[in-house]
């Protein structure tokens, strides 16, 4: 990502983060912060290791571990009963066989559970400047119907992210805000308006 942000050059950009897009999107400004100007952050963390995961996360990493054969469609479904099958159909697409889901089973290992683990270093990094350096705007949405990175786990992050305002909250959303979209982009468009 820093590769492309650099070849491309760049500027006054939007960094938008839902999951893991937070875990390794919210590390970027620190490499180049003249390049950022707005931050739209939605159900995601910083994998710091020196914060407990949030139980919702740890029982999540437990279920994938459990179900390595998941059905990722149905699992979208389930947290957006809102999707057509269709939908949830493109949600399997990239997944023709179990072989391919080697790094959705991945992924929630690789999150920070210490201080020493991989990446929790540069996430602390991270957090600090959020916390004291940020200095555009930021817009925070929640779907609070979120078991692993909802109501709690963003209203912790809010506290690290400088002049952040209070979330946009979406009862029924779920893990999977992205399928919300249409509504967060109006609300964040408004909010960066109002300056």
């Amino acid at each position: 990502m820093v590769e492309l942000i650099k070849r491309l050059d760049l500027n006054n950009i939007t960094l938008v983060c839902q999951d893991w897009g937070g875990v390794l999107g919210l590390i970027l400004p620190i490499e180049f912060p003249e390049r950022f100007s707005r931050l739209i952050v939605m159900n995601t963390m910083l994998g710091t290791g020196d914060e407990p995961l949030s139980k919702g996360f740890i029982a999540w990493r437990q279920w994938v571990r459990d179900n390595p054969q998941m059905a990722v469609g149905r699992l979208l479904k389930r947290s957006c009963p809102h999707l057509t099958d269709d939908e949830a159909a493109a949600y399997d697409a990239p997944f023709p066989g179990n072989e391919y889901l080697a790094g959705v089973r991945r992924f929630p290992e690789l999150v920070p559970d210490r201080v020493d683990a991989n990446g929790a270093d540069v996430s602390r990094r991270a957090r600090d400047w959020w916390r004291d350096e940020w200095r555009g705007q930021a817009f925070m949405a929640v779907g609070m119907a979120d078991l692993v990175l909802g109501g709690p786990v963003m209203n912790a992050l809010r506290q690290n992210i400088r002049g952040c305002p209070p979330p946009f909250e979406i009862p029924e959303g779920g893990h999977f805000l992205q399928e919300w979209g249409d509504v967060v982009g109006r609300e964040a468009l408004t909010a960066f308006s109002r300056g």
